[in-house]
């Protein structure tokens, strides 16, 4: 299979073409003939004019690239190695959603032939590819994996928003069914990953090094929360507290926030999940998850106490909220708690603007029923400065005096103007 795909006597196809997919689709095209399915025409529509959807990157990573984009999933049927790249998101009781990864493995299916490969990128929890996704590719073909076809676990290792750590400068963890499968998965993605591979002894040992990435994430940045809410009482500044931690050698580097997005306020569900199905009940984890899951309903009342203690009417009260993406330098919304600080505030009759420079209005409408203003008006009673948006680096603190009418409450979530707040009311984590 790799010396096809290498001479371009076999295609690659990837199925969903996302901020994890698209990079991915035309990083393979500048060595080998792809086609980039996914199901949404339009998003298709804007891939053929060099545009990518999810704004992450340049018209010039289309060009030169030997890529087929469609919405057609017969123009499948002319791959032979498929990578689905679908998302893996939760449902509203922060249960596992698995109806786009096995809706992609039927649509695989129905493409199937003796011979061909297919390797999951989506994030999953151990087991997920050969117990959920295998017997369908089965079911469907008609063929059987290992005597039929060959299916591998690849897990994508994307971080949004990062010029640095791009898809070629970080190692890969590539895994098979088989050893023969192993190495042609292993090869073909030599072919653009600069960093090197690590072969991974199964499928499921690749889907658990995956998920523990974020999970570890998520339980530190647990730790880094709940001392922010210790230090808070202590009335000491927890960025301060870090930075003096973070002079010994081996002190890891954690910071309190908002966590939210597709991968790290996601992927512990799914080991928990799959742990409670085993017969554990997970503790640190679901722990974890509790504390990030409840510090933008904390941020909230924060900023209610310190407004009433300011003898203002929490009713007639106005407040400022800049960035409503998950991340900084991004446009994408999903799952962005920055919502949740916003429907707490109004769950108290607080009237709350956002904005941000990145974020689409029309999609902040659609996924969570808010409207968006493009600039500020009039004065507020709360400033929040909630994502750490290159824009909203080194503003001077005299727009954010104007914007409070000389006096007021500055909350920075990333504490990234504590040392330079000097006269306005300064909360952060």
């Amino acid at each position: 299979m790799y010396k096809q795909i290498k001479n371009k006597k076999a295609k690659i196809s990837v199925i969903g073409l996302g901020y994890v997919g698209l990079p991915i689709a035309l990083e393979f095209a500048k060595k080998a003939t792809v086609i980039g399915f996914d199901i949404k025409p339009d998003r298709v529509d804007l891939m053929k004019r060099g545009i990518d959807p999810s704004k992450e990157l340049e018209k010039a990573a289309f060009e030169g690239c030997d890529i087929q984009f469609t919405a057609n999933s017969e123009d499948l049927k002319s791959a032979h190695f498929h990578i689905v790249a679908v998302p893996t998101p939760i449902d509203d009781h922060n249960q596992p959603d698995l109806t786009p990864i096995l809706s992609a493995s039927k649509t695989v299916g129905k493409a199937l032939k003796k011979g061909d490969y297919v390797v999951f990128e989506s994030t999953v929890y151990p087991g997920c590819t050969e117990e959920d996704c295998v017997p369908i590719l089965e079911e469907v073909s008609g063929l059987k994996m290992g005597s039929d076809f060959k299916v591998g676990f690849s897990p994508e290792r994307i971080n949004p928003g990062d010029k640095v750590h791009t898809l070629t400068t970080i190692t890969k963890v590539v895994s098979g069914n088989d050893a023969e499968a192993l190495e042609n998965i292993a090869q073909i993605y030599e072919m653009v990953i600069t960093a090197g591979v690590h072969r991974a002894s199964s499928i499921k040992v690749a889907e658990a090094a995956k998920i523990i990435e974020n999970t570890q994430r998520d339980v530190n940045i647990a730790l880094m929360n709940e001392l922010s809410i210790i230090f808070n009482r202590m009335d000491i500044n927890t960025y301060d507290v870090l930075e003096a931690a973070g002079t010994k050698w081996n002190f890891l580097k954690f910071f309190p926030g908002l966590v939210g997005g597709h991968c790290i306020g996601v992927d512990p569900y799914y080991l928990s999940y799959k742990a409670r199905e085993l017969g554990y009940h997970t503790k640190m984890i679901d722990s974890g998850r509790f504390i990030n899951d409840s510090m933008g309903g904390y941020v909230a009342k924060q900023i209610v106490k310190r407004i009433i203690a300011s003898d203002k009417n929490v009713k007639d009260s106005r407040v400022l909220v800049m960035g409503v993406t998950f991340k900084e330098d991004v446009s994408d919304i999903r799952n962005s708690k920055v919502v949740d600080v916003v429907n707490e505030l109004k769950s108290y009759s607080v009237n709350v603007d956002a904005i941000d420079p990145h974020a689409s209005i029309a999609e902040v409408k659609e996924e969570y029923n808010y409207e968006m203003i493009k600039e500020p008006t009039g004065i507020y009673d709360a400033v929040v400065v909630a994502v750490q948006h290159e824009q909203y680096k080194n503003i001077p603190e005299q727009y954010f005096k104007d914007l409070l009418g000389g006096k007021g409450l500055f909350v920075d979530l990333k504490g990234i103007y504590k040392d330079t707040i000097k006269d306005l009311d300064y909360w952060s984590l």
